[in-house]
């Protein structure tokens, strides 16, 4: 479908769009096709998926897939990885139609696909894992030299050793990569492959994909971050509602602009006041010292900030610094404090108590694993709004469930996030991975708590979703909640915070405001600089994804 069908013809070229037949004629000196889709449908029971998509990826190049959170996108990658099957449409891999029947001949065909949602046991060790997607003889000692060695020249470290639980989000995202990698693909498909990368570590990747695609190796790359992909891709298709509304050079193309298409009108920035904050501290955490649950954790070490009344403070950081350790000890999951005054909730001793308790008291928490922590996939939605909802809003009735009251508040929830669900008795798994996050972030911000702790509040979402949840975090900011962002996503905290402080190998450099600090000077801080107070202030944001 031509641009000119979805926005005027000014309008179009104001944003450099052209049709899509005019794109796939080899520009930018790519490759002949390696991938072909001509109309594509996919049905699911009340919603149609993919409406007649076509999509061409060339040898060597690198195309972005974009759309909000519902668009099709995880659908339509899903039918080139054989996990779902085309209901309509024909499928070409290099000149000849296939029939892609699991991901086993995706691999065998040499397609490979970094997942948002790690595919990973827990209980195994990260050689195990990517021993298990190699060819039956495999030798695990060869392995796990080409795991040391990949791993190394991708700027994505892994110890072959160590297992999975005792892992970050980002860490795992790391075996995810490399597991991939190691196949030598043709196409290469990656799902929101920096939601949990810092931008050193998103720009050593982005080097590393450059490479792949001069060697002529495709790749379709899925993302919300649109100046990621104004830095990286040479195309960039637009899936709205299911069909492909856009197509355009993301390097001649403004954010805004493709944020336009995905949506369908202007997405508004988050709106942060100016206020001074300087109310009472509701949460206050004082030497916080804590070792390691596992050899592999990162032990906290003097953790000491307060967060006042109506502030949101952020702590940046790359994964595996003691986010999850810190994370823990604040809902009250990790093991109980030798102190109990470390953590002080409302003025409460706080430190040995566990979450339901710390809960009673005014606080709320998002955990950054949304599925099997922050939600129960089996479970339905009202029955997730129940699971830490039910003493603050009253969901139970003489000892039972009031279904009729939780059900309407997961249906409050679902309306006012804009959660894309069948209704409040959708099971978790049903959602995508954005919806799913929209769903467990509102879930919390409307129980109107006073202390908020949220890990990774937008991993995933899209443009819009992401603008609303933080609007929802400023807003409930204003009404005077205590808000602590944990986030690898400088942009996020830069756009939401009023104050920062950086953790890095479990220690936190002291909290300075947003405006006082840049993110090349936050970047050294990431880095292993502990001492905030060794960098001259300096206001403004320097950064590119080069």
């Amino acid at each position: 479908m031509p641009i000119q069908k979805c926005v005027g013809p000014r309008l179009a070229q104001e944003m450099g769009l052209k049709p899509i037949e005019q794109n796939n004629q080899g520009k930018n000196g790519l490759d002949s096709p390696l991938l072909t889709l001509d109309g594509v449908v996919k049905r699911f029971p009340g919603c149609l998926a993919n409406d007649n998509v076509d999509l061409v990826v060339r040898k060597g190049e690198i195309r972005a897939l974009l759309g909000e959170n519902g668009a099709g996108k995880s659908t339509l990658v899903k039918i080139i990885y054989g996990l779902l099957a085309a209901d309509e449409g024909r499928i070409t891999w290099r000149g000849e139609p296939v029939t892609i029947e699991g991901p086993a001949v995706a691999r065998d065909m040499g397609i490979a696909m970094v997942f948002q949602h790690f595919s990973l046991f827990e209980t195994m060790t990260v050689l195990e894992n990517i021993l298990l997607a190699m060819p039956k003889g495999t030798s695990p000692a060869e392995l796990r030299e080409r795991v040391v060695r990949i791993s190394r020249d991708y700027g994505l470290p892994l110890d072959p050793g160590r297992h999975v639980h005792t892992m970050s989000v980002g860490e795992r995202q790391r075996i995810e990569i490399v597991r991939c990698l190691l196949l030598d693909p043709s196409l290469l498909i990656l799902d929101e492959p920096t939601s949990v990368l810092t931008p050193q570590e998103a720009i050593s990747l982005f080097s590393t994909l450059r490479q792949i695609a001069r060697e002529g190796r495709a790749i379709l790359y899925i993302s919300h971050k649109l100046e990621e992909v104004k830095a990286l891709c040479h195309t960039a298709t637009v899936l709205r509602a299911g069909r492909v509304v856009a197509e355009c050079n993301p390097s001649e193309t403004s954010a805004r602009a493709m944020a336009e298409l995905m949506i369908g009108d202007r997405p508004q920035s988050a709106e942060r006041g100016d206020d001074e904050r300087s109310g009472q501290i509701r949460l206050t955490v004082k030497g916080l010292t804590l070792a390691a649950a596992d050899q592999f954790g990162t032990d906290l070490q003097d953790i000491s900030f307060g967060v006042a009344e109506g502030e949101i403070l952020g702590i940046a950081g790359v994964a595996g610094n003691g986010q999850r350790e810190l994370m823990e000890a604040l809902s009250g999951e990790g093991p109980a404090l030798e102190d109990p005054h470390a953590i002080l909730i409302e003025g409460a001793a706080a430190g040995q108590l566990g979450p339901a308790a710390r809960r009673r008291l005014g606080a709320a928490f998002v955990p950054e694993e949304r599925i099997d922590h922050g939600s129960v996939q089996n479970m339905t939605l009202s029955e997730n709004a129940f699971l830490t909802a039910f003493r603050r809003l009253g969901l139970t009735r003489l000892g039972l469930i009031d279904r009729p009251r939780t059900r309407g508040y997961a249906r409050q929830v679902i309306d006012g996030f804009d959660v894309r669900a069948s209704g409040t008795e959708a099971e978790a798994r049903s959602l995508s991975g954005g919806n799913l996050q929209k769903f467990i972030v509102g879930r919390e911000i409307l129980q109107e708590p006073r202390i908020l702790v949220i890990a990774q509040p937008t991993w995933g979402v899209d443009a819009g979703a992401a603008a609303a949840i933080h609007q929802a975090l400023i807003d409930l900011a204003r009404r005077g909640c205590s808000v602590l962002v944990i986030s690898q996503d400088l942009d996020e905290i830069f756009a939401i915070c009023d104050r920062i402080a950086v953790l890095s190998d479990g220690k936190l450099s002291e909290p300075r405001p947003i405006q006082a600090v840049s993110v090349d000077e936050v970047g050294l801080l990431m880095g292993g600089l502990h001492d905030m107070a060794a960098i001259p202030e300096a206001g403004g944001r320097e950064a590119s994804l080069g």
